[in-house]
């Protein structure tokens, strides 16, 4: 995450708000991945894809919160937020 800091000041866009609906995510987990991400990776100049791990489902599976933010505008806007159980595919480093 060497350079890029925390999202505190931001906005959901439209196309969030839905997305998030659609895949039963809460602003406070977001708000959480944000505040302390695990990882944060810019994917281009001005757009930074925050991640977590958070242990869901009965059998207590790791997944990955990712937060799509554009952070090249006051505030920053959230782009998106998914689910996702491929952690290795999207995990940088050693953990």
């Amino acid at each position: 995450m060497a350079g890029i800091p925390p999202v505190r000041e931001y906005r959901f866009t439209k196309h969030a708000r839905l997305e998030m609906r659609r895949r039963g995510i809460e602003e406070g987990v977001v708000a959480e991945v944000l505040a302390t991400p695990e990882q944060a990776e810019e994917v281009r100049p001005g757009r930074v894809v925050y991640q977590s791990r958070f242990e869901r489902g009965e059998k207590g599976r790791v997944y990955l919160l990712r937060v799509v933010v554009d952070i090249d505008r006051e505030p920053a806007e959230i782009v998106t937020a998914y689910w996702t159980s491929k952690v290795e595919k999207y995990w940088r480093g050693g953990e």
